[in-house]
């Protein structure tokens, strides 16, 4: 496969990716393929081809969430990672028969990549890997706040607090934003001072629109 009109986004939490792929599909007469799009994957996941997209449809209680150690958090949602790959190289062939230009914020390898599109159609956005850590619990997401709830419900939620941090802390690390700042992709770093239509600007630059 060889994606020659889609644009992919990649980079940690809080660089505005989501926001970019909608105002760049708003802009160009796209498609905007947000976060977590694969969600809409019509059939139902098979739990043994798909363990870790499963595993929360499948967990009988919460609260085994936020218990695991911050390397069994971590160790999830990079397979959770993978596994979104799988479902979005199935889906996009589709998506993008439609003639229009596809904008992805997306969970694919830099690996595959660079394989399955030019190498300026792939952005990265960056922000501060503590951003993650310390504002994960203030986004309005119903899911953060429902994850907030249960570690306030724990025995101890201060240790279950310091637990489920330190898992971001490892996802969110210095060494994974290293590899995608020096990933050979345009970057884009997070600027409080820089509006939206400005890094939109930076953004179609990157892409050549």
């Amino acid at each position: 496969m060889f994606f020659d009109n889609t644009y992919f986004i990649i980079g940690t939490a809080y660089a505005g990716k989501s926001t970019m792929v909608k105002e760049l599909a708003k802009a160009h007469g796209g498609i905007a393929c947000t976060e977590n799009y694969h969600d809409n994957y019509p059939e139902e996941l098979d739990a043994k081809e798909f363990p870790c997209l499963t595993y929360t449809r499948d967990l009988k209680d919460w609260h085994d969430f936020i218990r695991r150690s911050p390397q069994e958090y971590k160790d999830w949602i990079d397979g959770v990672k993978k596994e979104c790959e799988v479902l979005e190289l199935r889906m996009l062939p589709e998506i993008c028969s439609q003639g229009k230009p596809v904008f992805v914020d997306t969970n694919i390898c830099m690996d595959t990549l660079r394989k399955i599109a030019p190498i300026d159609h792939t952005l990265v956005m960056l922000a501060d890997p503590q951003i993650s850590v310390r504002r994960f619990f203030e986004r309005p997401d119903p899911e953060k706040q429902f994850l907030y709830r249960l570690i306030l419900e724990e025995p101890d939620p201060e240790k279950a607090m310091q637990n489920y941090r330190q898992g971001l802390e490892l996802i969110n690390s210095q060494a994974s934003y290293d590899a995608l700042l020096n990933s050979g992709f345009n970057v884009i770093l997070r600027d409080e001072s820089r509006s939206i239509e400005q890094t939109r600007a930076l953004a179609e630059k990157a892409f050549g629109l």
